[in-house]
């Protein structure tokens, strides 16, 4: 049984993200998306996020409940502490563009070096290349309609928020 684990802050999770998931259902036996903490990204408290890690939980959850191999969780700490935790086989990234390569090749080396665990890398559909929580955050935070990019459960917590 090959199991992956596709950590990351997921604040929002959105279709881009959702996509990375359903490919991994098909590729590997069990995957576990861990909604972490980035101390690099802000939290609800310090006005850089929309949503504290239980409800992103929450939210992931509910969005990948028509997955019958996905679990979810949270995690503090190195993503490949969690890995072993959990048994993982493998750590799952999503690309978006070559700056992403760059950025996430870096730390699958640097968890490589640390854990032995390899990272498999799933580039997003060019339809879906230009998602990215911070600007869903940006445009939301600033009154934009983000609806078509983020799945229903983060459409309706938006909306009670901002109402």
């Amino acid at each position: 049984m090959r199991r992956v684990l596709y950590p990351g802050s997921f604040d929002p999770i959105h279709l881009g993200h959702v996509e990375i998931i359903e490919t991994a259902s098909h590729l590997f036996d069990d995957i576990v998306v861990a909604a972490t903490v980035n101390p690099q990204k802000g939290t609800p408290k310090t006005g850089g996020g929309l949503f504290d890690l239980d409800e992103r939980v929450e939210i992931i959850t509910e969005v990948c409940a028509h997955l019958d191999n996905v679990t979810v969780t949270q995690f503090s700490g190195l993503v490949v502490d969690l890995a072993r935790q959990v048994n993982a086989d493998f750590i799952l990234k999503g690309l978006r563009a070559v700056s992403d390569y760059e950025t996430e090749l870096q730390m699958a080396q640097m968890n490589h070096a640390l854990s032995g665990i390899h990272t498999v890398f799933i580039p997003s559909a060019s339809t879906r290349s230009f998602l990215a929580s911070k600007l869903i955050r940006e445009v939301t935070q600033l009154g934009g309609d983000v609806s078509t990019m983020v799945p229903e459960p983060v459409q309706r917590r938006l909306k009670s928020s901002l109402s």
